[in-house]
């Protein structure tokens, strides 16, 4: 028989006194980290991480067990493990005899307090959710905080049976707000300045979900000091290239921040995860239509057109997409309809979760930042990512008649609608901006048409739409 104490005691070095292990930790905590410690003190469920590979999620677990410490919780009350622990593949354990072990220990020490488990990458215990179901029920003196990887789609079915006892934290890969906070911190002045921006823009955002009809006018919104802004348009570059996962930031060359990127987030997604789960018996014909899906993000395509250019048919297709959406790969929007009903084989416009991804497969580098074609699709995936987090944002689809297109139509409300253009070029003219104001006389808007630009210099309001800078922009709103 295994000796748990000591398999679990090696995952919690902080149970020795003196132990400098927590001082490795990463000092940047991105913003839901005091959510979740708010969370953790305040509610009684169980508190699930989830999100793609490799994107921080193991060290938000420390961080908290760190904040734990610091507030006086007696280190053994804290327990920490992972499931990939390759002791679990032994013939002399099992996870049903560990559990059991974890849960006995955190029992005894009731008269302590609440004993902490942080059960990292428990999509790899098998029927994990009947033993954290069954032990929340019972009711033990514990509070379970879970991490697992969202690019296992067997992970989210599974996760279905705790409904209403888990409230989840679903993270991205950083959004470029948090790249700017991370990149200043060292500068607390700027950092301040930044802050600030996206409490003012937290706050038009509310005033937009809340009371249609909102005057451009009275929006409160400043332009960022010039050393803010300079280092904003910098960060902009590095971010179209490098993206959103912190640990390519650190790698020393272009070559292995792609190979890194392509082996964790593509390859291991499409022929680990989602074949495992879904039991494709050709998983090439799926990363050929993911692959597909990149040539082309934010164009408008049908799926009977990419079928016939990809030889992958349509019915496949049809079941590849809910993968790729599940898994983080992929996201979609349809075209604009009155109607609430939704047509699924209808045309549609294609994002990713992170477009350092794109680069990493098509082996993108700085030349990247001289095609201003790619540019302006960059900059339109970047406002939808930003869109999907928005508050009050019911639906979001894009707009198109004979004459043009709108690239999103939010809705915040039955039948009221904010459209958003991205207009990421050097001039801007009126006739740029007809589809948005058609539409505006044509449907109940809550505000005249947000436009996304690529300069300063456009900043406010003109030609009946309210012009944001694409950094201020993500700023703001991200």
């Amino acid at each position: 028989m295994i000796d748990f104490q000591a398999v679990v005691e090696t995952y919690n070095p902080w149970w020795v006194e003196n132990n400098d292990f927590l001082t490795s930790i990463p000092s940047f905590h991105r913003p839901v980290f005091l959510s979740l410690i708010e969370d953790l003190k305040t509610i009684p469920q169980i508190l699930s991480i989830t999100g793609p590979r490799r994107i921080g999620k193991s060290t938000l677990l420390y961080q908290m067990i760190r904040r734990l410490l610091e507030e006086g919780v007696q280190r053994d009350n804290i327990i920490y493990y992972s499931f990939d622990d390759p002791v679990l593949t032994s013939r002399h354990t099992s996870a049903d005899l560990l559990i059991e072990w974890i849960m006995k220990r955190a029992r005894r020490r009731r008269e302590s307090g609440l004993t902490y488990l942080f059960f990292d990458e428990i999509q790899r215990l098998e029927r994990w959710e009947l033993y954290i179901k069954k032990y929340y029920d019972l009711k033990y003196p514990i509070r379970v905080i879970i991490s697992g990887s969202a690019s296992s789609p067997i992970f989210k079915k599974t996760r279905e049976s705790l409904l209403g006892r888990v409230k989840d934290f679903h993270l991205l890969p950083f959004s470029f707000r948090e790249y700017l906070m991370y990149s200043l911190g060292d500068k607390p002045s700027l950092l301040s300045e930044l802050n600030t921006l996206h409490e003012s823009g937290q706050a038009v955002e509310g005033m937009l979900a809340e009371a249609p009809g909102v005057d451009h006018e009275s929006v409160d919104l400043s332009m960022p000091g010039l050393e803010l802004r300079t280092i904003m348009d910098e960060s902009i570059k590095m971010f179209f290239l490098q993206g959103g996962f912190p640990e390519v930031w650190t790698l020393p060359n272009w070559v292995a921040k792609q190979d890194y990127l392509f082996d964790n987030q593509v390859k291991k997604v499409i022929y680990e995860d989602i074949v495992l789960a879904a039991e494709f018996r050709k998983p090439e014909l799926l990363k050929r239509f993911y692959l597909s899906l990149l040539e082309m993000p934010g164009r408008e395509i049908n799926v009977q057109a990419v079928a016939k250019e990809t030889e992958v048919k349509a019915a496949q297709i049809e079941k590849y997409l809910p993968l790729l959406e599940m898994t983080d790969l992929i996201y979609h929007i349809s075209k604009f309809r009155a109607s609430p009903l939704r047509v699924r084989k209808g045309m549609m416009k294609f994002y990713l979760v992170d477009l350092a991804l794109r680069n990493a497969v098509m082996r993108l580098s700085e030349t990247l930042l001289t095609d201003t074609q790619t540019l302006g699709f960059y900059a339109e995936n970047l406002v939808f990512l930003a869109l999907r987090k928005w508050r009050g944002t019911i639906q979001m689809d894009y707009f198109r008649d004979r004459t043009g297109e709108v690239d999103f139509i939010v809705h915040v409300s039955p039948g009221s609608f904010i459209p958003v253009e991205v207009k990421y070029q050097n001039a801007i003219s009126a006739d740029d901006l007809h589809c948005a104001r058609r539409f505006t006389e044509r449907y109940k808007v809550a505000s005249n048409p947000i436009v996304v630009t690529k300069r300063w210099a456009d900043f406010g309001s003109r030609d009946g739409a309210f012009m944001l800078p694409l950094p201020l922009f993500l700023t703001l709103f991200d």
